[in-house]
């Protein structure tokens, strides 16, 4: 279906025909220079004039930020495509990237500017995103979608639970907004990575597609569904350590399951399919971590929540928004040779950041380091080699 015309798409800067081209450009731009100035502020060489503190505005911009950025880009992307009417596009997604702009300054130079300005700012952007979408759907009715709109919604709520307890000194409403959102996000990415990753590996190997287990499904899923509703309603904090063993024992298990059955070893010669695969892997990864800190390992939090966003979030990202950035610009999926390496660099940044820094923690601050430079090398890949890309019209003279 022809839902834009040609014509008045070329009187359109590129950069604003579809919402993966900012957003996919800033959010990944700038991941890498939050992490080299969170690196450069970790090490004591500089002093970010930051809303709130270092490490609340680390955690606060690596989702609300960084992930955000990629996930709404998706989104209002692929809603086109589900609909079959325009998505955001022109002065609508300047607007909307000017706010997730702003946003990110309101943060990064916060500490002179009213609080209540930098949170008005940062939490308006996913209820506007959210109504963007959720109109679309509604027009056509597909209902099968429509679980975006709260999903969007809820990550907001979880927005401004971390701006809640900064400013009130509720330090554990704040962890407790940022947990919500990063089991909220991996919800997410089993969700759109159970319905791409089997046809992606299908048509990337030749092979016959695998089939979904119904059954399967539900229980990897709904444990996961389960795993964000205990945290949000903070009943981990009241429930027996034995019953959240269970819980995200339950849900790693299923979740392994699921991706063990879209076969990753015939996926070793295509970049785009083993990164993505790598990365869904540590979603169980990420899960039993959780699972053994509650079972009474001697493990940290932090080691289990950074394989679910160093990990999962980190090498997903990167290797979706490489996929997505060609097929929408109508180019053949087949990323340049450094976007290899780009993985290879995502990849060793999170195993860095999980599993060397809990199995030798008196290096931690080296693990650190060299996690960061990692991470930051590999995004600067990305937008060096996608610039192009993301601003300059479709390859195959087709509007979008």
């Amino acid at each position: 279906m022809q839902i834009t015309n040609k014509q008045n798409e070329e009187q359109l800067t590129p950069i604003l025909r579809q919402a993966f081209r900012p957003l996919f450009l800033l959010g990944a731009g700038f991941s890498a220079i939050a992490m080299l100035l969170w690196g450069l502020a970790l090490a004591g060489k500089l002093n970010l004039p930051v809303y709130g503190n270092i490490m609340f505005w680390h955690s606060h911009e690596m989702l609300f930020g960084f992930v955000v950025a990629i996930v709404l880009g998706f989104l209002l992307t692929a809603v086109q495509n589900w609909t079959g009417l325009r998505a955001p596009h022109g002065n609508t997604l300047l607007i909307l990237t000017v706010l997730w702009a702003a946003a990110r300054l309101g943060l990064l130079f916060g500490s002179e500017l009213p609080w209540w300005l930098v949170v008005a700012v940062d939490i308006s952007l996913l209820p506007v995103a959210a109504v963007l979408f959720g109109r679309m759907v509604l027009k056509v009715n597909q209902t099968r979608n429509l679980f975006f709109v709260p999903i969007l919604l809820l990550l907001s709520v979880c927005n401004l639970l971390m701006h809640y307890g900064l400013q009130f000194g509720y330090y554990h409403i704040q962890v407790l907004g940022a947990y919500n959102a990063v089991f909220l996000v991996t919800l997410l990415m089993a969700i759109i990575g159970g319905r791409v990753l089997p046809m992606f590996t299908a048509n990337g190997t030749m092979t016959p597609k695998v089939q979904p287990i119904v059954w399967l499904d539900r229980i990897a899923l709904g444990s996961l569904w389960l795993v964000f509703a205990v945290h949000f309603l903070n009943l981990h904090a009241i429930l027996p350590s034995q019953v959240m063993a269970i819980l995200f024992s339950i849900a790693a298990l299923s979740t392994a399951i699921r991706v063990a059955r879209w076969k990753i070893w015939i996926t070793w010669r295509v970049p785009l399919l083993w990164s993505l695969h790598i990365a869904y892997w540590f979603i169980p990864v990420g899960l039993a971590l959780f699972a053994l800190r509650y079972a009474g390992f001697e493990l940290t939090q932090s080691i289990a929540l950074h394989a679910l966003t160093a990990g999962a979030m980190g090498s997903m990202i990167l290797s979706m928004i490489a996929r997505v950035s060609l097929g929408h610009s109508g180019r053949p999926l087949q990323p340049k040779l450094i976007m290899t390496g780009a993985f290879l660099l995502v990849l060793i940044s999170a195993l860095t950041r999980v599993f060397l820094m809990w199995l030798v923690p008196e290096m931690a601050s080296q693990w650190l380091m060299f996690s960061t430079l990692a991470w930051a090398l590999a995004y600067g890949i990305y937008v060096v080699v996608y610039f192009k890309v993301l601003t300059t019209p479709r390859a195959d003279g087709s509007p979008g």
